[in-house]
């Protein structure tokens, strides 16, 4: 079976905006609009994570802020060594 990838250049692509970033000292934390929902992405190293909340189930960027407390911060560094160790597993199985 062949997977055939295709990127489209999306024109609402271009609506997406940054509404703020939340400070951390291991991860950037970004908070985006876009297509009616706010976008929250967790970054570190080569990975990310990404949690999509309508617009209609929070008032801005205050109640963002509130979301990402200290017990989902550390789910969140829980998965992240998760993934790390999942895409060792396959690195080393398939590349070296």
């Amino acid at each position: 079976m062949m997977v055939v990838w295709r990127f489209y250049l999306c024109p609402k692509a271009q609506n997406m905006r940054l509404v703020g970033q939340i400070p951390h000292q291991h991860y950037k934390i970004s908070v985006f609009n876009y297509n009616a929902k706010y976008i929250i992405e967790v970054e570190v190293g080569p990975f990310k994570q990404t949690y999509k909340i309508p617009e209609t189930e929070v008032t801005g960027m205050a109640d963002i802020e509130r979301l990402v407390d200290s017990e989902f911060l550390a789910s969140i560094t829980k998965r992240f060594l998760e993934m790390k160790e999942d895409f060792g597993k396959t690195f080393r199985k398939h590349i070296q």
